[in-house]
């Protein structure tokens, strides 16, 4: 059990963030195995032969990320690899600039990793971390671009929902149901751990909160120097993530996109080819082509290169239409 004790000061500065590069870490474990229970089968098995028929060099980033064994060291991640965010929300390239720059006397970790890794990177540091952030932003483009917009409303509306517990009852409503390892008594947060012991103090820096789609069932902390102290822990609803609905197509959609616009949108539940999509829409390959044109200029769909193929999904904004126009009323688009 780890004790972390914060005072009036650490209450103060506690806040969310969301972080892409965690969630591209998070998600390595989870091809290598760490999701015994297959609450992201349906994301590994798509996402697995792309991976292979783009044929990356993927070494240098997953033999930084083990996965649980019996070993009390193995399971942890390197600190270096994914320090936490210095804002609320920050893009890719921003954090792949900070693991760019990690300073050498950073790069150590108590994770087990190949010793030759660890060697090389402190052979030539400035070398071996941009071939490990290029390797991370391949990887991202394939594995998690083309789903983040789905992923982000996940963490979105769980920061939404624990910052009006904030309101409504204080730091204790908000740990309340963080999650089952998480408690909170008289001004100390109970963290179980399987390995770690005794009481850490925040000392006025206060706690980062950052919900993870890749991290269930577990708690992953940050607790040492220099980094903010961290607590990534599961949203709600995240056993729903990969759950899609069959595609219904709204007529309150299909009356303000057009008929095979507003079917188009409401197919990419799950990232797609102009192929597939044309095969389950009845659609003609070329004219599913320009109506992806257009969403993708109105901002409502995306695209992303995998190897020969591009996939289209739906962005932040086409999730919010797709909604509004299920629901029949506008999602709240506030953000805490």
């Amino acid at each position: 059990m780890i004790e972390i004790e914060l005072g009036l000061e650490d209450v103060a500065r506690t806040r969310f963030a969301i972080s892409p590069l965690w969630e591209v870490v998070a998600s390595v474990r989870v091809l290598k195995g760490a999701d015994e229970h297959g609450l992201h089968r349906t994301w590994a098995e798509q996402v697995r032969p792309r991976l292979a028929t783009a044929g990356l060099d993927l070494r240098p980033l997953f033999d930084l990320v083990p996965v649980p064994t019996r070993s009390p060291w193995a399971g942890r991640v390197p600190g270096f690899l994914c320090p936490p965010p210095t804002t609320p929300l920050p893009s890719l390239d921003v954090e792949l600039a900070t693991v760019r720059a990690t300073p050498s006397a950073l790069l150590h970790t108590t994770a087990e990793v190949p010793p030759a890794r660890m060697a090389a990177l402190r052979a030539d540091p400035a070398a071996e971390l941009g071939r490990l952030a290029d390797v991370l932003e391949a990887y991202w483009e394939l594995a998690l671009a083309p789903y983040w917009s789905r992923i982000l409303t996940l963490l979105e509306g769980d920061i939404r929902y624990r910052a009006g517990r904030l309101v409504e009852g204080g730091a204790q409503h908000l740990f309340a149901d963080l999650d089952a390892q998480v408690t909170w008594a008289a001004g100390t947060l109970h963290l179980e751990h399987r390995t770690v012991r005794g009481a850490r103090r925040l000392d006025g820096r206060g706690l980062l909160l950052v919900p993870s789609a890749f991290v269930w069932p577990r708690v992953f902390s940050v607790l040492n120097e220099p980094w903010q102290p961290s607590l990534r822990y599961p949203p709600r609803a995240v056993g729903t993530l990969w759950h899609t609905q069959p595609a219904t197509v709204s007529e309150a959609l299909a009356g303000v996109l057009g008929r095979s616009r507003a079917t188009l949108l409401t197919e990419l539940t799950a990232p797609a080819s102009t192929t597939d999509l044309a095969r389950r829409t009845g659609l003609t390959p070329g004219g599913v082509s320009q109506h992806l044109t257009a969403l993708r200029t109105a901002g409502l769909a995306s695209a992303h290169r995998a190897g020969r193929e591009v996939l289209y999904a739906r962005t932040r904004a086409g999730e919010i239409v797709v909604e509004a126009a299920g629901s029949g009323s506008p999602p709240s688009t506030t953000r805490a």
